[in-house]
């Protein structure tokens, strides 16, 4: 099987960072020594001055495919990921048709496997009545609920029906949780709004804090794990310093690093679902990732065109495209000191890994899969619209100047990403869930 030794990286590894030889064979990382130990491989790789990192997992990607490939599809969105140094993605259900059936999640897995050039994994979308299917689904990370406005079917706020889904299921369950009645009620006061600020008005803190409030209920009263997704204020994250070890949470980098403020400047681009909120959420946002009340980080990428979002609003949808911006940005955290190097690699690999239960990702050891990206964290470089791989073609981060960089991208011990460009022949592999 053919062998790569990575010598002279700084390497990221569980608790701390050292300069050491990582030597791959195949598809794992079979030995990790001190420099000079191994001395041939078939490839040798000087990575003086750059640091390796365990891939990244983005644990909440939606890439349009099937039914809305106009947008993004899988081949498009796993090129984005591995220049931005994902290895692994985990997709949302609310496709066209939408994933609430076994033979939906595979047809996802099977189109996965012809066209991503990462890893890749699916969740299951809970609605109303198929309660049976989430108990019989396994090649999955877990369940997904939208509690708020989604698409078609998908909307489960009834609490009969949820009590069912915590209560019948077994798998980790997620949400996004904005109140379904405090966001009606809000656009009906606003008469649907007529800016893109009133976004914020309408998916206020209090539609985030209810609903999170009324899931972790079921998930505490069930005794059922579960993740709330891209946490979004300041109160949020306190009551989360109040609940069990079953429930975990994460923030998205547009909740960390956009606030209201950025409306006239960017507009519908930074019109999401939760919306954006007020710089001190964002403030409270990073403290909650510092002192571990909220553990992961990712990009709840979610594409549309510039004609789509250029619409007036409330015609304008939500959502925008991250994924091969979201770990520079992190590095570009790192060097103005909100964080440490170690905290990214905790927040993007390590705990994604343990959350969902992926087998032999999200840590650089010995027998793990051969996840790994390396990165120049002195490397400055610019955002530019007509750079990015994502078929959307833009990002809200046009012009941004950052420091730190992903250059090079291993998938299962392949190279993906290198000297700027992907590897379309590259394939990644279904995760794989440890139960």
């Amino acid at each position: 099987m053919p062998t790569t030794l990575i010598q002279n990286a700084d390497v990221v590894l569980p608790g701390e960072t050292s300069q050491i030889d990582v030597f791959l064979e195949g598809e794992r990382i079979s030995q990790i020594v001190s420099p000079g130990t191994i001395q041939n491989a078939d490839e040798v790789i000087d990575a003086t001055g750059l640091h390796l990192l365990p891939g990244v997992i983005d644990d909440q990607v939606h890439f349009r495919d099937p039914g809305l490939t106009h947008k993004e599809d899988l081949a498009t969105g796993s090129h984005a990921c591995a220049k931005g140094g994902i290895t692994t993605f985990l997709e949302m259900p609310n496709t066209n048709p939408a994933t609430i059936t076994l033979e939906a999640l595979d047809a996802k897995l099977a189109l996965a496997a012809e066209k991503c050039v990462v890893n890749y994994g699916f969740y299951v979308g809970a609605t109303p009545d198929n309660v049976e299917v989430l108990r019989q689904a396994t090649r999955t990370p877990g369940i997904k609920i939208f509690i708020g406005s989604s698409t078609g079917n998908l909307l489960v706020d009834q609490q009969v029906a949820l009590e069912r889904i915590f209560s019948e299921t077994n798998l980790p369950i997620c949400a996004h949780c904005e109140d379904e009645g405090t966001v009606r009620a809000n656009t009906e006061r606003l008469k649907g709004g007529s800016c893109y600020a009133d976004h914020s008005l309408i998916r206020d803190h209090k539609a985030a804090l209810i609903a999170t409030q009324r899931a972790v209920d079921l998930a505490e009263r069930h005794q059922h794990r579960f993740h709330v997704l891209h946490v979004s204020t300041a109160e949020e994250a306190q009551f989360l310093r109040t609940t069990s070890d079953l429930i975990t949470a994460e923030a998205c980098p547009h909740h960390l690093l956009f606030n209201i403020e950025d409306y006239e400047r960017l507009g519908s681009l930074v019109q999401m679902n939760p919306s954006i909120k007020t710089a001190d959420d964002c403030a409270a946002l990073w403290e909650a990732l510092r002192d571990g009340t909220i553990e992961v980080v990712a990009t709840d990428h979610a594409p549309h065109t510039r004609a789509e979002k250029d619409q007036p609003y409330p015609q304008s949808p939500s959502g925008l495209p991250a994924v091969e911006n979201s770990l520079a940005l992190m590095l570009n955290s790192v060097n103005e000191s909100r964080c440490t190097l170690q905290q990214v690699v905790q927040w993007m690999c390590e705990a994604p890994a343990r959350v969902w239960n992926i087998a032999n990702k999200g840590r650089i050891a010995e027998g793990y899969d051969a996840d790994l990206v390396l990165v120049d964290l002195q490397k400055q470089h610019t955002i530019h619209n007509a750079e990015q791989l994502t078929k959307s073609g833009w990002s809200p981060w046009d012009g941004e100047s950052l420091t730190g960089l992903p250059v090079r991208t291993w998938v299962m011990g392949n190279t993906v990403f290198a000297d700027g460009k992907v590897n379309p022949a590259a394939r990644g592999q279904e995760a794989r869930y440890d139960r």
